[in-house]
């Protein structure tokens, strides 16, 4: 399907169960292939990202039995049995950074490699970390980009790793989850972090999810020094259920809020481990009537007098996926609202910053688009009839479908990019959308 035409809808009611979490779903697969023990997965996501991961790992000789949303990895003690492998990794950057650090240690032969975007999605700062530590990894085109060929190295973890944070906490995340299995004199292996740490909660899911494997990682000084449990096994649990998907949560919510709802997100709520729960802190400074319980989210319209969102400035550094809805919600606010510390847009799957201020215009947003911020200023009435260029990007796609509630048509050019990690996303959507 080269387009999707949506709309005019100007209400949006129901019930939705999430799809699991993109971001748990790849640590989940990579932390049971390494543990000791069989792992039984349940409610894991089906996306792009998550196949690539799941053929990779076959390809590096982890034995995987996968039935609907459940999947059974037969761990491998913490050593990939393929020594030499060409892994095709798509554009999921949850999959290439901690394959990328796993793969340096593991003393094999391997090609790392995606689609044209992700070769142009950096990775320097991971790689720079891991040379520190002896591994053997060089750019096969340009300096600090994938495509990677890795070799077998010595690995010596005795001193401190140091890593930048400032591009995307995915780099971190993979040096995490790989130095447990490298051993060290002292049994812990250090790393600090060089500059401000983006995205925190994400970190945070890490750490959480190590620990289920029975890893655990000591942060200090802030989120500036984690000392980790050097040359340790990971243990399976046995059984872990992967929660719902909170970015993906924040498209149902929006909708809530614009097209009057009630909406009810089940799957994640103040239990949860993601970060981009935040999302619901964030609509309700904008007027939404939220409410959150240990898991599930329910939203009820807007609960001010005038009707429309209230427009807010705020940073966003810790929630940059679902900040991308704010910025569409923006539409629907009564005056502007500034989207700040939001830099890493840049080097996700396009340049987000200049995208949706390109698409929010098609529609009549004023838009100021800065290094690192957003200022979206809603137009009188929505331009009807625009057709928004999505840029390969599945938040792109999914954000702009809440352009129809507004009682206006859209065309979603490219909608199948949502495969990436919501491959049913607008049948979803328009079981809740309504004239």
């Amino acid at each position: 399907m080269e387009h999707l035409d949506l709309g005019p809808f100007t209400r949006a009611t129901g019930t939705i169960r999430l799809p699991g979490s993109k971001s748990i779903s790849n640590r989940v697969l990579l932390l049971a292939a390494l543990a000791e023990g069989e792992t039984t997965i349940t409610n894991l996501l089906d996306s792009d990202d998550t196949r690539v991961m799941l053929d990779a790992l076959d390809k590096l000789g982890v034995k995987l039995k996968r039935e609907g949303d459940t999947c059974v990895v037969q761990g491998t003690r913490g050593a990939f049995q393929a020594v030499r492998a060409d892994l095709f990794l798509g554009n999921a950057g949850t999959a290439v950074r901690p394959l990328t650090a796993a793969l340096a240690v593991n003393g094999g032969d391997y090609r790392i490699h995606g689609v044209p975007r992700m070769h142009e999605r950096p990775i320097g700062d991971l790689v720079d970390g891991l040379r520190q530590i002896g591994a053997k990894i060089d750019y096969e085109e340009n300096d600090g980009y994938p495509p990677l060929r890795i070799r077998p190295a010595q690995i010596d973890v005795t001193a401190p790793i140091r890593v930048r944070g400032d591009v995307s906490s995915q780099f971190l995340t993979a040096l995490l989850m790989t130095l447990p299995l490298v051993r060290a004199e002292g049994g812990v292996t250090v790393v600090e972090v060089e500059g401000e740490l983006i995205s925190k909660p994400y970190i945070d899911i890490t750490i959480k999810l190590m620990a289920r494997f029975g890893v655990n990682v000591e942060r200090n000084n802030g989120w500036h020094r984690f000392e980790i449990p050097a040359g340790v096994r990971y243990q399976s649990p046995g059984k872990i259920m992967v929660e719902g998907d909170a970015s993906s949560a924040s498209y149902f919510l929006a909708a809530g809020a614009i097209g009057g709802g009630p909406i009810r997100v089940e799957g994640v709520g103040r239990a949860s481990i993601q970060g981009d729960v935040a999302f619901a802190a964030a609509l309700m400074k904008m007027g939404a009537n939220v409410t959150v319980a240990d898991d599930w989210i329910e939203v009820r319209g807007i609960g001010n007098d005038h009707g429309k969102l209230d427009p807010i400035d705020m940073d966003f550094n810790l929630i940059p996926d679902a900040a991308m809805t704010i910025a569409v919600a923006a539409l629907f606010a009564d005056g502007a609202t500034t989207l700040r510390n939001i830099a890493s847009w840049r080097v996700k799957e396009t340049d987000r910053i200049a995208a949706m201020a390109t698409e929010l215009r098609k529609v009549g947003a004023e838009v100021e688009e800065g290094p690192d911020y957003l200022i979206v200023r809603p137009p009188e009435k929505l331009t009807p009839n625009a057709a928004i260029d999505t840029y390969d990007d599945h938040r792109m796609a999914m954000c702009f479908s809440l352009v129809s509630l507004g009682g206006v048509p859209v065309r979603i050019n490219d909608p199948k990019c949502v495969g990436k990690t919501f491959p049913d996303y607008f049948e979803r959507f328009l079981a809740l959308a309504q004239p």
